[in-house]
């Protein structure tokens, strides 16, 4: 009995072919946006309780709400809010039967990121 010849195939060959579209990325930022809103939301929650428990823990809290780290949970969180709010009006854009074709759904997308970004900036410029 002669051996079957085995043919060496990559095991995901639509890993090699296969181009990332700008209406994938922002369906996958928007899940990962709405995630990470609750890491803003957690610390302002918990920046504002330790405000009700005691002047030491809100001078803790305080210190890690104010710090690189802090502000960069709450800039984060300001454009995931933003990112969010702007992906949710495109959707209902979409539940109208509006915007589904390709190129219009691509400029979309990137309405939604570049948009989501000024707001940020804008947001943190004024206040």
């Amino acid at each position: 009995m002669s051996e079957a010849k085995r043919v060496e195939r990559p095991l995901s060959p639509h890993l090699q072919i296969y181009r990332w579209h700008i209406p994938m990325l922002t369906s996958i930022l928007t899940r990962v946006t709405g995630h990470a809103l609750v890491a803003g939301v957690m610390l302002g929650v918990a920046w504002l309780l330790s405000a009700a428990i005691s002047e030491e823990a809100f001078e803790t809290m305080n210190g890690i709400a104010t710090c690189w780290f802090g502000d960069l949970v709450f800039t984060g969180t300001a454009w995931a809010v933003w990112y969010h709010l702007l992906a949710g009006l495109r959707h209902l854009y979409y539940d109208a039967g509006k915007g589904l074709d390709i190129p219009t759904a691509e400029k979309l997308g990137w309405g939604v990121i570049i948009g989501s970004v000024v707001m940020t900036v804008l947001t943190i410029l004024v206040v």
